[in-house]
């Protein structure tokens, strides 16, 4: 009876073994899927310039404004115009992948590089509205900053009396961002 306990326990350990193995595979394809989609253009607008305006003075308005900026450093990057309220993904080439407008908070960060130092993927926001795609890159005054997409597709108008950080993307930029910038990505801010 002890060999049969034995080798039924054996059974169990090689199922519960198989079942882990089958978990890990799971989450290693999802995450290898997320880096896929990372890479990837997005559907958003570009921000390439029309043939023979790279100097920028044949742009229309609307060309001008969706521009990368011009000091925005180079490689792999986010970067954000504070005047301009919009944020640009930039890939390893240089390539815009995806650019939006976004809705600033009542506390900015000063024009210059940061780091993403952290994420979350669901918390509630200082305003009390639940958020998604958390990219969080500065602090000012104690005020954490980052980026964020409300998960009621909401972008309202901050309270001026309140300080609060967090800039705020429709979903669907929230998400390209999510997956644009690991801890560690480059966030540039401009004037």
């Amino acid at each position: 009876m002890a060999r049969s306990s034995g080798s039924s326990a054996g059974v169990i350990v090689a199922g519960l073994t198989a079942a882990a193995l089958a978990v890990i595979g799971f989450f290693a394809y999802q995450a290898s899927a997320a880096q896929d989609r990372a890479g990837k253009p997005s559907t958003g607008k570009t921000a390439e310039p029309s043939p023979g305006t790279s100097d920028g003075k044949n742009r229309t308005p609307a060309e001008k404004d969706t521009a990368l900026p011009a000091s925005s450093g180079q490689g792999h990057r986010v970067v954000y115009a504070l005047k301009r309220q919009r944020v640009w993904l930039v890939g390893k080439g240089g390539k815009v992948t995806r650019t939006y407008e976004v809705f600033p908070s009542t506390v900015a960060p000063e024009p210059g590089t940061y780091k993403v130092t952290s994420r979350a993927s669901h918390v509630t926001g200082s305003d009390g509205v639940p958020i998604e795609n958390v990219v969080r890159f500065a602090s000012v005054d104690g005020v954490t900053i980052g980026f964020s997409a409300a998960l009621d597709g909401s972008t309202p108008t901050p309270d001026a009396s309140r300080k609060t950080g967090g800039i705020r993307e429709k979903r669907e930029d929230g998400e390209a961002l999510w997956l644009h910038a690991p801890i560690g990505t480059r966030v540039v801010v401009v004037r």
